[in-house]
């Protein structure tokens, strides 16, 4: 697994402000918004394309075009919706699959709980978004359910990530034959003895729906 962080200080000036624990639901919306547009765009560095006829107002020329099927985004409900505009104005013509997952605070274990994905994923990039990456057991159930229906490159999307989380998905995701990378805006210190990412951002879905 191929884990890259975006060295630009507007990652890490909106990343700061996120993890304010006074900044309001609005503006973290906003400002997680504008992040994952940042992060999107490193995140499509290898996104497929195919060459592509047209004619400018002055001459003809071939440009690029994504090629089909269409890449896949993946939100993790709920958190990941709270990601989803902003990974799809740099894809909008992008298909959104969904999945629900939740973790078990005792077990830290994840759980499915909603599934809204093609049955056939065979030859799709999908793109996974999820605010963050703690134990890693929602991001690697999520990675390998989406290669069971055969996507064959997928990427994930996170505001932040602990090394914990890391660890764990490479040592889940090390048998699949199929290209995993992850794109975080910053990779944390540890996690703490409730599975929280240290120093972190707090609970990003209640940050983003303003439940405290």
């Amino acid at each position: 697994m191929r884990v890259t962080v975006p060295d630009h200080p507007l990652i890490a000036h909106k990343l700061t402000y996120l993890r304010k624990k006074d900044t309001d639901s609005p503006t973290f919306r906003r400002l997680a918004d504008e992040l994952v547009t940042l992060l999107a765009y490193e995140a499509t560095r290898e996104v497929r394309c195919v060459p592509f006829d047209i004619d400018t107002p002055v001459a003809p020329t071939t440009g690029m075009k994504l090629s089909t099927p269409k890449p896949l985004v993946v939100p993790i409900l709920r958190a990941g919706l709270g990601m989803l505009e902003g990974m799809v104005r740099l894809l909008p013509t992008a298909e959104v699959g969904f999945l629900g997952m939740l973790r078990n605070e005792e077990t830290l274990e994840a759980i499915t709980y909603a599934n809204r994905l093609p049955d056939d994923l065979s030859g799709r990039q999908c793109y996974v978004i999820d605010p963050m990456l703690a134990t890693g057991g929602t991001l690697a159930m999520s990675i390998q359910y989406l290669v069971e229906r055969g996507a064959d490159d997928i990427t994930a999307v996170t505001l932040i990530a602990a090394p914990e989380g890391i660890d764990a998905l490479e040592r889940e995701l090390g048998d699949l034959q199929v290209p995993i990378r992850l794109v975080t805006g910053a990779i944390d210190e540890r996690l703490d003895d409730n599975g929280y990412i240290v120093p972190g951002l707090g609970d990003a879905g209640d940050r983003l729906y303003g439940i405290v």
